[in-house]
């Protein structure tokens, strides 16, 4: 669009770029900054000491929303039996077992933004790697997607379940909400989510753990946030 670049300096000029804004502070600054026609998500950027280039400083977790995430999840879920009749209660998309993975298989059906199933699936699923890892797609233990207790699992990602992972440079990225939530809504949702971080250190990061933390509107720039008050705030979580 010709008028993003003038619309972004424009916004720019409302931000201190050096500053390290209380929560509350930055995340009221978030909401002011965005400047799109839709409903913008609020994005939470955490670089974090980690190496994930060594397997015991790898970060990958789950954090449940208190305030929700303001998009709806459509889920997919690999079950049989009394399984899937609870993950269809549960509120699942899409249910199935043999017959879901020869879909994805052959007709490359990928309409889920969500995956989970239950262990004794896995067999069957293994075979979706190459398909499902590289999109983010595939069931995992660590992050609670491997379960015998699906309805929970399912129940708390359509009510606001969010997955983390450390990328190359050690950054996690998550969002908290939209900008049409209130500060509270998303410092509760940031909170949550810091917590479920430092719940999920590696034992091999050694020094500091959470070096910066950043909010910011899909289409705007990154506001950021003073460590210390910022953890504070996830400790009022626990």
């Amino acid at each position: 669009m010709p008028d993003h670049g003038k619309k972004y300096q424009d916004v720019l000029k409302q931000l201190d770029r050096q500053k390290l804004y209380d929560p509350l502070e930055g995340l009221a600054k978030v909401r002011q900054l965005a400047h799109a026609k839709f409903d913008e998500s609020v994005d939470v950027h955490i670089r974090t000491g980690a190496d994930p280039r060594h397997a015991d400083q790898m970060i990958r977790g789950a954090a449940v929303l208190p305030a929700g995430t303001g998009k709806t999840r459509r889920v997919l879920a690999f079950a049989t039996g009394d399984k899937a009749r609870e993950a269809e209660e549960a509120g699942a998309d899409i249910v199935g077992g043999e017959e879901l993975v020869r879909r994805i298989q052959t007709e490359n059906f990928l309409d889920f933004d969500v995956a989970v199933a239950t262990p004794d699936m896995m067999g069957l699923v293994g075979r979706l790697g190459r398909i499902l890892g590289p999109r983010g797609l595939m069931p995992a233990p660590k992050t609670g997607t491997v379960t015998m207790d699906i309805g929970r699992v399912i129940r708390e990602i359509k009510g606001g379940r969010v997955e983390f992972r450390v990328d190359k440079s050690g950054v996690i990225h998550a969002p908290i909400g939209k900008v049409s939530f209130s500060e509270d809504k998303l410092a509760q949702n940031l909170a949550a989510l810091l917590d479920a971080v430092q719940r999920a250190k590696p034992a091999g990061v050694k020094g500091q753990y959470i070096r910066g933390i950043t909010v910011a509107p899909t289409m705007g720039p990154g506001v950021k946030l003073d460590i210390q008050p910022t953890l504070a705030l996830a400790a009022s979580h626990r």
